[in-house]
């Protein structure tokens, strides 16, 4: 006897949050019941043009702003930025170079350094093998 799989799904903040997309942004008919993950894989392969529309145009969820803008979830929150932006809002934020978004570039930049740098010496510990005394 063969047990049949069930069918996986999730919330559509889940779903939205997957497809890097602002839940509010998106169609009543999406937010209204699940996605199951076969929906998911279909929307991701050959999106609507409503899914299309809102990656191009936004507004876009904390981490695509953050992204976008080459700062961190938690920068944003110290800018006070807490409403999703769209990319016409992100541009002209990119084109004003405030000072709190350089600052932020700054920081990701020295963080991300020093995680490379933490990452080369795990590797080179873990290929010299443990240190023997």
């Amino acid at each position: 006897m063969t047990r049949q799989r069930s069918t996986q799904t999730m919330k559509p903040a889940t779903a939205a949050k997957k497809l890097g997309v602002h839940l509010d942004a998106t169609p009543a008919e999406f937010r209204s019941g699940v996605v199951s993950r076969d929906e998911l894989d279909a929307l991701q392969a050959d999106p609507p043009e409503w899914l299309r529309e809102l990656r191009r145009d936004g507004p876009h969820p904390r981490q695509v702003v953050a992204d976008r803008l080459g700062v961190s979830i938690s920068g944003l929150a110290r800018a006070e930025i807490t409403e999703p932006l769209t990319t016409a809002q992100i541009a002209a934020l990119k084109e004003e170079q405030p000072e709190w978004l350089r600052r932020e570039r700054t920081t990701r930049a020295e963080a991300q350094r020093e995680e490379a740098r933490l990452r080369a010496a795990r590797s080179e510990t873990r290929r010299d093998g443990p240190v023997r005394r």
